[in-house]
This record gives C-alpha cells, sequence and structure tokens, in this order.
C-alpha cells in the first residue's frame, strides 16, 4: 500500500466563541483520526502552551504553535477585522495557505471577516465573482449538501449559476459523484414561481452540462433524493437554522412526551437504544465544516459554538478536501464550462 502523505493544516486557535480551549481539543481527536495530520496552532502562544500540555500534545511533533498577537471578536465588523487587525489568528492562519506552509486554514471565528479575509489573501478562482458556503446537511436519503448558506445575501442568476458549478465539482471531487444532482430552492416546484433571478438561474442550469433537475421547495431539501441544493446565502442560512431548530424540537417534544407519565417512562427505557441512534444521526456536530468554495485555497468554517468534536469533524472536512484537491478540481470544471459572469443586478 503507498505511503499516505502527509497534510499540514493551519487552524485559527482564538476564533469562535470556546477558543483555544476547543481547537487545542480537537486537535487531539484529529492527531489520533489520522496519523499523517500535522497541525498549526495560530493563536496567543502563553495560552496555548499550557493547553498543549493539559492534552498531551506538548512534546507531539506533529503541532507546531504560530504565534498570533491580534483575535477578531465575533461580532466585529469584516472591514475592521480585514483592515486592522493584519496578525490576527484568522490571518495569520489563511496567510499560512497562501504562502503554501499550510494546505487549508479552518476557523470557527466571524464568517464575515472570515470570508472576506480569505477573499482578500486568497483571491478567488477565475471566472467566479464570489466565494459561497457550502456544507451537509441531513435528509431522509442521508445527507444533502447546499450552498450558499450566508456569504452572500442576495445573489445574481449568474452567481447561482456559479454556485452550482462550484458544488457539483466539489461533490464529484469529494463524493465520487459522476453527475450530482442540482436543484433551486424555490417557493414551488412548477416553472412559473419564483423571482426573476430564480428564473434566469434556471434557464442557464438548463443549458448547461450539470445535471439540473429543477426546483424544490423547502420541505424537498430534507426529503427529496438530491446531491445540491442551490440558493443565496440569505435563504439559504434561514433554511439551515430553521432545519437546526425544528430538529431541536422534535427532540424536546419526544423527551416531554417520554417523561410524561411512569408508563411513558417505562417506554422510553424500551425505546432507549432506538432514541440514541437517532440523536446521533441528528447531530448536527456530526455535520460541521463548511467550505468555503470558489477560493483559490481551502478554507473550512466551523460553527462558532462548536465543542471539541464538532471542530474536530471540521478538521476532518479539510483534510478530505485537500486529499482531494477540491480547488484545482473546481477550476478544471471552470476551464471546461463557460462560466457567466455578473454584468450588473443585485449581489451582495
Amino acid at each position: 500500500m503507498p505511503a499516505v502523505a502527509p497534510i499540514t493544516l493551519a487552524l485559527d486557535a482564538m476564533g469562535g466563541d470556546h477558543g483555544y480551549a476547543t481547537v487545542v481539543a480537537a486537535a487531539r481527536l484529529a492527531l489520533d483520526e489520522h496519523p499523517q495530520l500535522h497541525l498549526i496552532l495560530v493563536g496567543d502562544e502563553a495560552r496555548l502552551r499550557p493547553a498543549l500540555h493539559e492534552h498531551r500534545l506538548a512534546g507531539e511533533t506533529r503541532v507546531v504553535v504560530h504565534h498570533a498577537s491580534e483575535t477578531v471578536g465575533m461580532d466585529e465588523s469584516p472591514s475592521k477585522a480585514l483592515r486592522g487587525k493584519k496578525d490576527s489568528s484568522m490571518r495569520v492562519a489563511i496567510n499560512l495557505v497562501r504562502d503554501g506552509r499550510a494546505q487549508a486554514a479552518v476557523s470557527a471565528g466571524n464568517t464575515g471577516a472570515l470570508m472576506a479575509t480569505a477573499k482578500f489573501v486568497l483571491k478567488t478562482l477565475p471566472g467566479i465573482d464570489r466565494p459561497a458556503i457550502i456544507s451537509a446537511i441531513p435528509s431522509m436519503n442521508g445527507h444533502v449538501h447546499m450552498l450558499d448558506l450566508g456569504a452572500n445575501a442576495q445573489c445574481s442568476a449568474e452567481q447561482l449559476f456559479q454556485f452550482a458549478l462550484m458544488g457539483s465539482a466539489m461533490l464529484t471531487a469529494t463524493r465520487r459523484i459522476e453527475r450530482p444532482s442540482v436543484a433551486l430552492l424555490n417557493i414551488g416546484e412548477e416553472e412559473i414561481k419564483g423571482n426573476e433571478v430564480i428564473k434566469q438561474a434556471a434557464q442557464l442550469l438548463q443549458a448547461s452540462a450539470l445535471n439540473y433537475v429543477g426546483y424544490v421547495e423547502g420541505d424537498g431539501v430534507f426529503t427529496r433524493d438530491l446531491d445540491l441544493v442551490v440558493c443565496d446565502g440569505f435563504t439559504g442560512n434561514i433554511a439551515l437554522k430553521t432545519g437546526e431548530g425544528v430538529a431541536k424540537l422534535l427532540y424536546h417534544y419526544i423527551k416531554q412526551e417520554f417523561t410524561r407519565s411512569l408508563l411513558t417512562k417505562a417506554a422510553a427505557i424500551a425505546a432507549l437504544p432506538a432514541l440514541k441512534a437517532l440523536k446521533k444521526r441528528m447531530d448536527p456536530r456530526n455535520y460541521n465544516g463548511a467550505s468555503l468554495l470558489g477560493l483559490s485555497g481551502i478554507v473550512i468554517k466551523s460553527h462558532g459554538s462548536a465543542d471539541a468534536q464538532a471542530f474536530a469533524t471540521a478538521i476532518r472536512v479539510a483534510v478530505a478536501e485537500v486529499r482531494h484537491q477540491v480547488p484545482q478540481r473546481i477550476a478544471a470544471q471552470l476551464a471546461k464550462v463557460p462560466v457567466p459572469s455578473h454584468a450588473g443586478g443585485a449581489a451582495s
């Protein structure tokens, strides 16, 4: 068996709601899972060193600490972070990707600042107007990938087409799906439904070589057998958060019903294995790690409130994208397919 090439990731150790404690704990989990993995922990060295001792990483040769003197706050404006904090852990981690010292960066920090910084430092691929956030979400058929999930509140038809092209190339590279099915999120499945941007995007997709299967409504995201759902970031983020909220509501109702009486408590004991399996399947930690597609390098966004297990999942996504050379695959696809670029209209 051929040796697996080493992979080096830069972790923004100070980003997110829980900061370096979570990132260092996740680093331990990731290193145990991936023997070929090397990590650069970017952040306040004085804080990181004790945490490394706590998680048995002080003498680990696959871990390097890269000091950064600044941190981007979760409520900080992207422009302030980009212009005023050039030595932030987020910026330095992305710089390491640009300079070739790391093959990908992972951060749980401020989404807007991460997107702005990554776009400024790494630049977008030729033919791509704006990067988009893509992630897997659970569905009746296992999972479906959706983009954009919050990077671009408004999009042109051309940009939605670009999202579809990028998402399809990523799924072919990482999931080995030859022709991923692509659907546009809309308020109905009929051709007459939707605004002009959606209708124009549908025309572009119909005329392309992509496996476009039409419109999908919100409920169909979770029930239909689809590979990729495309939408603007405003709609996608609401759909994502709504789905997460419904999952929590469902679990709350189930717990409430099973604790209503002695009889239901007895039934809960009998159903415990099934309930544990359900909770595991719907656990958002298993779906953490959204890719910023369209950049010339790999940047993975972890949920800000991620715990160690969830952040380790985001690291796993980064490892997969490095192995499958996702930016290079997308660039190759862009070279084959004429990509319409946005020439006016709504974009954010």
